[in-house]
């Protein structure tokens, strides 16, 4: 079983490693370095692919997670592309880093898309196992992964349009989004993103080995938490909208959408 998981991911990391690759000879061109995550969203359709291509199950053991995996990843991709990830302007942290690196940007940032193909390797072992072995139970746990990762996805969409929508509008210049989803939870987009992965792991569970598949939401977790989700996100709120973004901080949850305080 482990032998048959490494190999698996082996051949996803290769896979993801050349998808980047390319994606970076293509940002040498363009100098926009956020096509990287168009890339890592996208990576996961190719994944499920090629996890399909090489299954050893059942495709009743797989086909439901991996279409939700490919309607998960394309959706991603999509809207990342949508916002400009791949054609527009280079978004801020990559210009920064573009400075930083000076001279030794190019080289930088080839090793910087290789690390974004590792890691879409590892968090490929949310999904691996049910590819290569046969489900113990009778259904309930794969329905309720199911579930779980759809109705993240949905609530990630929609996150996301109503964030687009506040952001067109010429009267919210300026102004925080508490709107929709927004006004139970400062960061619904991370929130419903975990919970795909969280849908995942659930599924994952229906396997033996599966239990492989809870690492993947904990990194998943801990980046929202601690790297480049929240904490970036938030400091970059605070500076360009001050007492307003405090204010919203005081009075919405931060993860979890909760009734706002004083409803």
């Amino acid at each position: 079983m482990i032998g048959a998981v490494l190999v698996r991911l082996g051949e996803a990391w290769l896979l993801c490693a050349g998808i980047q690759l390319l994606l970076w000879v293509v940002q040498e061109r363009t100098r926009n370095a956020g096509i990287v995550d168009v890339g890592w969203a996208g990576s996961f359709t190719a994944v499920a692919g090629l996890f399909g291509l090489t299954a050893s199950s059942e495709r009743a053991s797989f086909l439901p997670l991996g279409i939700v995996v490919v309607l998960w990843s394309t959706r991603l991709a999509s809207y990342l592309v949508s916002r400009g990830a791949a054609t527009g302007k280079e978004e801020g942290r990559y210009l920064t880093l573009r400075h930083n690196w000076a001279r030794n940007a190019s080289k930088r940032f080839l090793m910087f898309f290789q690390a974004q193909a590792a890691l879409a390797a590892v968090l490929s072992s949310a999904f691996v196992i049910p590819f290569i072995t046969e489900p113990w139970d009778e259904g309930a746990l794969r329905a309720t992964g199911l579930a779980v990762a759809v109705v993240g996805i949905v609530g990630e969409t929609l996150a996301d349009a109503q964030l687009a929508q506040f952001k067109r509008e010429p009267a919210n210049r300026g102004r925080v989004c508490d709107v929709g989803l927004w006004n139970y939870s400062r960061h619904p987009n991370y929130f419903f993103e975990w919970c795909v992965w969280v849908g995942f792991a659930i599924y994952g569970l229906a396997f033996h080995g599966g239990w492989i598949a809870l690492f993947p939401q904990a990194i998943i977790l801990a980046t929202i938490f601690g790297v480049t989700g929240i904490p970036p996100t938030e400091r970059q709120s605070i500076q360009s909208k001050g007492e307003a973004y405090r204010a919203y901080q005081r009075r919405v949850s931060k993860f979890v959408p909760m009734p706002p305080k004083g409803a």
